[in-house]
């Protein structure tokens, strides 16, 4: 009975709802990016992109939200738990999970407070109104792109998210707890550049990497990079 009366056994749990959620949220969101929206950008796929819309995109939408929603709780909750047992939030292992649980969460936001409102209130509902003979909604391309940036930073974003989550217990030389302080404040300047350019940016050049599928990996995999280099520098030198 280890599993429930012990925190050891309910940070399991915690951590493999946390791996069922995540896989579905996550999975969900590559295939929107890696496979939907290229399909969409095809001959084929603008013909069927109203009816896929309609009948495909609400289910998988659902699925998405959701699975973003109990990565959010799980994950939250095994870094409260982490924390009640460790009574340490400076420690090296915590700054690993926290990099890659705020930056799950700013994702998570993304999917709530953006994506979804855009595809319910305009894409989806936009879809139904005119293949039932409606007016277009005038909004709708605008949202679309919105949450179409939104959802292609989420894909980047997971790239260092993944990689920070898998360090947290196994790349333990990974941040040591130097200058913790000025870590957080370029973490922040880097996520927020990113977060910002898809939400507010309106110059298409500084958004071009997010047109392909290639260059949103890349983006991804280079801003890993950036955040382990900052990691690295601000643990070795003295401020």
């Amino acid at each position: 009975m280890d599993l429930v009366t012990t925190s050891y056994g309910w940070e399991f749990l915690f951590r493999w709802f946390h791996f069922l959620a995540g896989i579905t949220w996550i999975g969900v969101l590559y295939y929107f990016n890696l496979i939907q929206t290229p399909f969409f950008a095809s001959d084929l796929g603008g013909q069927a992109k109203s009816a896929m819309t309609r009948g495909l995109v609400p289910n998988a939408m659902w699925w998405f939200r959701w699975g973003a929603m109990f990565t959010f709780l799980t994950g939250w909750a095994i870094v409260l738990l982490k924390l009640h047992t460790t009574n340490d939030i400076g420690d090296p292992y915590t700054t690993r999970i926290l990099t890659g649980g705020l930056i799950g969460t700013l994702m998570w936001a993304n999917v709530w407070f953006v994506i979804w409102p855009a595809q319910r209130d305009f894409v989806i509902k936009n879809a139904e109104q005119v293949a039932a003979g409606g007016q277009a909604i005038p909004e709708a391309a605008a949202k679309g792109a919105l949450a179409g940036r939104m959802s292609r930073t989420n894909t980047l974003l997971s790239i260092p998210m993944l990689f920070y989550m898998g360090s947290a217990s196994h790349f333990q030389t990974l941040l040591n707890g130097t200058n913790d302080w000025l870590y957080w404040l370029l973490f922040l300047i880097v996520v927020g550049a990113l977060e910002a350019n898809a939400l507010v940016g309106t110059a298409p050049g500084r958004q071009k990497y997010m047109t392909t599928v290639s260059g949103t990996i890349h983006v991804g995999l280079a801003a890993t990079l950036v955040l382990y280099v900052i990691g690295w520098l601000v643990n070795t030198v003295s401020v």
